[in-house]
């Protein structure tokens, strides 16, 4: 039977101590320590004692029993509610039906109280404003968070060329902004900016200089990877990566603890910024959605309603990872859509309003730090002020094509990768996995300055339109009154040699972060895919924007060009092709459609480019779909083996829950517990024999009539604290799980009645029902496990690993190679 663990930590062989003394910085997602208050008022009691006709009561599901009640308390034996009891260890999955109860039961608590006196009402009160406060604060310190990482990230990307010698904490556009002695063309030189070259050798050209910024450049390179590997292998190994596969996991109930702890956050935070100086392909947006995570999981500790409930503190880290996307693009609404569409596994509607709210607060302290300077609150937000053409869907639905033979190209790639990485020694050195792939990075990336700049930045460049006051190569164009170079408002005019050197600068560029980006998203640094995906298809969208202006402005007599070209005129915008490629290309990597378009939309503050991106982001998505239809996070997902039961897959096949459920025919019988003819010692010996999360109780061996499931920690916790707190419990000892105690002889040592931690409501289902059926129970409800029975007699069981198994199976794969490794 058999509701397995990952890591095989059976609770059999923890005791009560080692099971409720977590640390309070690895408590994550635990609940270690959490008391489930059973303490019972006039209404409450359904488990021990028979409900009147007029009483109140509701069902649990989960192994305590959260909604049952009765005039007499729980536990006979015990004079409070058992400490630990209904917690959960970790690498397990909470139990959603009996933590809403649990929820539901606090509630009729407080509102039954609170007109008993005026602290009462104000308790209840600090009760409904709870989760509000908590994701206020969480709003604020992502906001926060966010800027002090875009600003510490710029000024140690800058610190690789040059150091400001007037302000040493100014990175080397601010080192400039009060110089007299810059222009037009080289307004990034000022004297106060001295390059390393100057620094140590006192000249700025020549070959010696140019060998010498080489060398500081990758020096530095390689010095901010070191680092924030090191601090993440000692500290931190949690902080690495994404976090977003991991959080996808942890908001459908599973408990991964310390993944969203302090230490997690403080060594994420540092380490992001030194993995962004680094220059390694990768971005800080996804790692912000865990910074804002561990945010929220941090402060639901200051509310007990969110604190001593998995299920509510899940609504919480829904509204952070809203808040992560917010400051991450600077799209409130964005970001909502986001935890809504790809992260949250539960999300109701107060969720939602409190999402919204949390976004708010930290697109708000963001904007009041405004960490660039330019008062938006991210570097490449844009505007555009030409319309698009109807015969622009061609050229951008190409490039929604591109994005989603990327995107299916990338995900392959990357996942090979990263199973060889699992599989072979190579995994064993981290570090110097890091190490190469930063010096590999740097050695190529210098001498292309589209691949030396951050890769914000270069978003930026890509994404601007052409302009006056633009000095950027992309916008060398020849002015058409006299031939000679200007930079003039239209930019529909003849590219000049510039241009065409630019494209293919930017060539090299899109063949140089496709193979880097493979290889660095999964190393064991912060490493976020958001941006280097954006900067492929932007790379390839400009490419695109200037080849179709080109085009426009020589042959304008063709008839697609005709009717809306002018001589003259402004008619093609290769930054908005830019954009659409970058839309296109993370559609195709993430699988996001509506959240994704809107998050675009609002980093270019414009509701007329809505049509294009929802063509070239729907095209990423079908053309994706057709190789394969998971996102990146998804395949990361499941090369880990995390237990997570994706809602978009569809299982269309006819199987039986008896095909599924265990023990199959030559497997072993089930391990269960009978009600009231067992000793403590067969008890514990059953135990000690299996790995099993949880024992179903039956009436006899001979019936075989299903009474109820109990939890193997929950049994654990109750023997030991009862030992601990009652003399006569002996290993001869009956147990019982009836409301009543067995008749025993006179001589008998004291006997032990665990029914309070019988969960009487277990989820069933009969040999018969299709397994598409209980795929969707598992999924809609969150369960952990479900017992099979027929006509009342118990057969097996399924649980969440059994059903991932068997849709492992279904698809030809290896049932085995699903599971956590």
């Amino acid at each position: 039977m058999e509701s397995e663990q990952l890591f095989n930590r059976g609770l059999g062989r923890n005791s009560y101590n080692s099971i409720t003394s977590a640390s309070s910085d690895e408590e994550l997602l635990d609940g270690a320590g959490v008391i489930m208050d059973f303490h019972t008022t006039e209404d409450d009691n359904l488990l021990d004692g028979d409900a009147s006709p007029g009483s109140n009561y509701a069902m649990s599901n989960g192994g305590g029993g959260a909604g049952a009640s009765s005039s007499t308390h729980l536990l006979d034996l015990l004079e409070e509610p058992i400490p630990g009891v209904g917690t959960y260890d970790d690498f397990h999955t909470i139990d959603w039906v009996r933590e809403k109860c649990k929820d539901r039961e606090r509630h009729r608590k407080i509102n039954s109280k609170k007109k008993e006196s005026a602290w009462e009402f104000t308790k209840s009160l600090y009760d409904a404003w709870s989760g509000w406060l908590v994701v206020t604060l969480t709003g604020l310190a992502s906001g926060a968070l966010a800027g002090v990482i875009d600003i510490a990230a710029d000024w140690l990307n800058d610190l690789k060329e040059g150091v400001c010698l007037s302000a040493m904490w100014f990175n080397h556009e601010q080192c400039c902004w009060d110089s007299n002695e810059t222009t037009f063309a080289e307004r990034d030189k000022c004297p106060q900016w001295k390059t390393w070259a100057e620094l140590i050798l006192g000249q700025a050209e020549g070959p010696g200089s140019y060998i010498m910024n080489y060398f500081m450049f990758t020096f530095w390179a390689l010095s901010f990877a070191f680092l924030a590997v090191s601090l993440v292998k000692v500290f931190a190994p949690y902080a690495c990566g994404s976090g977003i596969p991991e959080i996808k996991t942890i908001l459908s109930g599973f408990i991964i603890r310390g993944y969203l702890g302090k230490w997690t956050l403080m060594i994420k935070t540092i380490t992001l910024v030194l993995a962004v100086a680094s220059g390694l392909s990768l971005g800080k947006e996804g790692p912000l959605v865990h910074v804002a995570c561990c945010c929220g999981n941090i402060f639901s500790y200051l509310f007990p309603k969110y604190s001593k409930n998995e299920a509510k503190k899940r609504e919480v880290l829904s509204a952070a990872s809203a808040a992560g996307v917010s400051v991450a693009f600077g799209a409130p609404i964005g970001g909502v859509l986001f935890s809504l569409e790809e992260v949250s596994y539960y999300f109701p509607l107060k969720t939602l309003w409190r999402s919204f709210f949390a976004a708010l607060v930290a697109a708000f302290v963001l904007r009041s730090i405004n960490p660039f300077g330019n008062s938006r609150l991210v570097l490449f937000y844009v505007e555009y002020h030409t319309p698009w053409y109807l015969f622009e869907l061609f050229p951008f639905i190409l490039l929604g094509v591109f994005g989603g033979l990327w995107g299916a190209f990338f995900i392959r790639a990357n996942i090979a990768w990263c199973r060889r990485r699992k599989s072979t020694r190579f995994g064993r050195y981290p570090v110097l996995e890091v190490i190469t792939v930063a010096a590999i990075t740097a050695i190529v990336a210098f001498p292309n300055p589209y691949t030396r700049q951050n890769t914000s930045e270069l978003i930026k460049e890509l994404f601007t339109d052409c302009g006056p006051l633009e000095s950027s190569q992309l916008c060398q164009y020849r002015s058409q009154m006299n031939g000679s170079q200007a930079y003039p408002a239209g930019s529909d005019a003849a590219a000049t040699p510039g241009v065409y050197s630019a494209m293919w600068q930017l060539s090299l560029a899109l063949i140089f972060k496709i193979i880097m980006t493979i290889f660095t998203f999964g190393l064991k640094v912060p490493s976020g895919l958001f941006i280097p995906s954006m900067a492929i298809g932007a790379i390839a969208g400009r490419i695109v924007g200037i080849a179709v202006e080109q085009l426009a402005y020589y042959h304008h007599d063709w008839f697609l060009f005709r009717e809306w070209c002018e001589v003259g005129a402004d008619c093609i915008t290769p930054g908005l092709y830019a954009m659409v490629g970058a839309a296109a290309c993370l559609g195709g990597v993430t699988r996001m459609t509506v959240s994704l378009v809107v998050i675009v939309f609002e980093l270019t503050g414009g509701l007329e480019y809505i049509v294009p991106l929802m063509a070239a982001v729907m095209t990423s998505k079908w053309v994706g779909d057709a190789f394969g239809r998971e996102g990146i996070y998804e395949a990361h997902i499941r090369l880990n083996g995390y237990p997570f039961l994706d809602a978009k897959e569809e299982f269309t096949h006819t199987t039986l829950a008896r095909e599924v459920m265990r023990p199959r025919r030559n497997d072993p019988p089930l391990a269960v517990l009978t009600q009231d003819d067992m000793t403590l010692a067969e008890l514990q010996n059953i135990m000690s024999q299996t790995s099993c999360n949880g024992f179903p109780v039956i009436v006899s061996k001979e019936s075989q009539r299903l009474v109820g499931f109990a939890l193997r920690r929950d049994i654990t916790i109750a023997i030991e604290n009862t030992r601990r707190k009652q003399e006569g419990i002996m290993l001869n000892s009956r147990v019982y799980f009836t409301q009543h105690a067995p008749t025993l002889p006179a001589d008998s040592p004291r006997p032990l009645k665990l029914r309070s931690i019988l969960d009487m409501s277990p989820f069933t289902v009969t040999d018969h029902t299709p397994m598409e059926i209980v795929v969707d129970i598992f999924r809609k409800l969150g369960l952990r496990q479900c017992l099979v029975t027929h006509n009342g007699r118990l057969l097996g069981i399924i649980t969440k690993k059994d059903i991932l198994r068997h849709m492992a199976q279904m698809a030809n794969q290896d049932p085995e190679s699903i599971m956590f490794n």
